[in-house]
């Protein structure tokens, strides 16, 4: 091809990513601008409140359990009880939330021994908790989560608010050191334009979200939309419920948790890689297409603009430069709302590797064992595909 025809081409290709970047940080940074924060909410007062049963699900969780199952059991609510689900623990996890609940009244345990057939560990843990819990609204949450004491006070002045039946809150992910803070800050952002998360709180809109971390859901709405029963062999059973909520015409809404919802997510960038090899391939129903499809836009728009910064010229240059630039922005800004500098925007292309290795990892690990393998237990890719909600 003739070298002008090439610096065309290049122009063309560089002046359709910036544009695209610009469209979608726009989109992006505007609806994001919408979204509540709960620290801006007031703790609703009194103690004329409704009553809530706070749900969760442990698996051998004995390190981080006590730290967390403290915070929830010093919440500053009137009304609520604690229902902890032990799944079939190996280690000291069923002792400790014992040891827990002889000494609290609100706390109540459900020891599983066994999974049955058609149902992953974890729904089946929270399904099995649910068909325990006595409150007007259940809060789903994980094993290794931290609250603020008035945080529950906070979320149900909002959710009234907003007449919202399901609020999800983006908690707040406790980062440590340089490559935990760079594969996490990327996963974030994809997470975020991927959900298009300003726009879950749309009724008109079909987008849906949820948060393992924290989940308020009106238990009438969790009954009519069919509770984890639907989600039995759902590996991403989290976000799905607000999937399942949405379809059967419930309002769902979101709120930035502001240090209010605090999770330690795994210790390490190889921890983070082994962490989501279940999930990531599940994202595009456990097929390689979509999956390859996603890399290559990632690649497209995600690499190739810092690329375009070395190699092109000219126009095509400016292009490139105002790509890369709009990409290093806006997710410094999503992992600057985290408490994190703004320079691990400048990571976006290591991050977008890490991501791609994620993806590809998932990808082949999943194919060549036939299933996930999710808390020591194995879970085969035909039942899984036909579970997916």
């Amino acid at each position: 091809m003739h070298a002008t025809h090439l610096h065309q081409l290049s122009i063309l290709i560089f002046g359709l990513l910036a544009l695209g970047w610009l469209i979608q940080s726009i989109r992006a940074g505007a609806g994001l601008l919408k979204i509540p924060r709960i620290s801006r909410i007031l703790p609703a007062p009194g103690s004329a409140l409704p009553r809530i049963s706070i749900l969760f699900a442990a698996r051998d969780e004995a390190e981080k359990l006590p730290a967390a199952l403290a915070s929830l059991l010093a919440m500053d609510y009137p009304d609520y009880e604690v229902i902890a689900a032990d799944d079939r623990s190996n280690d000291g996890t069923g002792e400790i939330l014992d040891n827990f609940a002889h000494g609290n009244s609100r706390l109540r345990v459900v020891h599983i021994a066994a999974l049955p057939c058609g149902w992953l560990g974890k729904p089946h843990a929270l399904e099995m908790a649910a068909s325990f819990a006595t409150g007007e609204w259940l809060l789903f949450t994980d094993a290794d989560v931290h609250f603020d004491p008035l945080l529950v006070r906070r979320a149900i002045t909002l959710s009234k608010e907003k007449k919202w039946d399901h609020l999800t809150l983006l908690a707040s992910v406790e980062m440590r050191g340089f490559w935990e803070k760079v594969a996490i800050s990327y996963f974030v952002f994809c997470f975020m334009f991927g959900s298009q998360a300003w726009r879950v709180s749309d009724p008109k809109s079909t987008k849906y979200l949820g948060v393992g971390a924290f989940q308020l859901v009106r238990r009438a709405a969790y009954v009519a939309s069919g509770t984890h029963k639907r989600l039995a062999m759902d590996v991403l059973d989290d976000m799905k419920l607000g999937k399942i909520l949405k379809q059967s015409g419930f309002r769902s809404g979101i709120a930035a948790a502001d240090g209010l919802v605090t999770v330690r997510w795994h210790a390490g960038v190889g921890n983070i890689i082994r962490g989501v090899t279940k999930n990531l391939f599940s994202l595009f129903r456990f097929r390689v297409a979509p999956t390859l499809a996603c890399i290559v836009l990632i690649l497209i728009s995600g690499v190739l603009p810092f690329v375009g910064m070395f190699i092109a010229s000219g126009a095509a240059w400016v292009f490139s430069l105002i790509a890369a630039m709009t990409a290093v922005i806006v997710q410094g800004e999503m992992i600057h709302g985290g408490g994190e500098s703004r320079l691990y925007g400048l990571t976006h292309p290591i991050g977008a590797f890490i991501f791609i290795y994620m993806m590809l990892r998932s990808m082949v690990v999943t194919l060549r064992q036939g299933g996930v393998v999710w808390r020591d237990t194995f879970y085969p890719l035909d039942e899984l595909r036909r579970g997916i909600v």
